[in-house]
C-alpha cells in the first residue's frame, strides 16, 4: 500500500457498520483523493463477510471534485462487489447539488444525517 502521510479518514465502528468521517474540509487534492480511495478500499477488504456495511460521512466537507466523485464510484462498485451496502449522509446542500447534475443521487443511497443513515442498514 502506497499510503504517505496521517490517515484522511476518522473511521469508528458501531455495530456492524464502518463509520467514516472525512478529515479534510476540502476534497480537491489528487494525492489526497488517491489516499482516502486506498483507506477506504482497505476497510471493504477487512470487513467481515457477509458484506460489508459502511457509512460515509461528509459533514466537514466543503468542496469535492470531480476525481473525489470518482473515488466514490469506485467503491461503491467495490462494496457491491462484496455484497456490501453504501450509505452516504450529511452531505452540504451545495454538493448534494453536484451529485443531483450527475445523476449520482440515483446511485447513492444519500441520507440528511448519520442516525437516518445508520437506520436504513437491513
Amino acid at each position: 500500500m502506497a499510503t504517505t502521510g496521517p490517515s484522511r479518514l476518522r473511521v469508528k465502528h458501531q455495530k456492524d457498520v464502518t463509520q467514516i468521517e472525512f478529515v479534510d474540509r476540502n476534497i480537491l487534492d489528487e494525492s489526497n483523493i488517491e489516499q482516502i480511495k486506498e483507506e477506504i478500499g482497505d476497510l471493504v477488504d477487512k470487513a467481515p463477510a457477509p458484506g460489508p456495511k459502511l457509512l460515509i460521512s461528509f459533514a466537514n466537507v466543503d468542496h469535492l471534485s470531480s476525481a473525489a466523485l470518482g473515488a466514490m464510484i469506485t467503491i461503491n462498485n467495490k462494496i457491491k462487489g462484496r455484497k456490501g451496502q453504501l450509505r452516504l449522509a450529511n452531505i452540504d446542500p451545495q454538493i448534494y447539488e453536484v451529485f443531483k447534475i450527475t445523476k449520482l443521487d440515483k446511485l447513492f443511497q444519500i441520507h440528511e444525517s448519520t442516525d437516518a443513515a445508520l437506520a436504513s442498514f437491513g
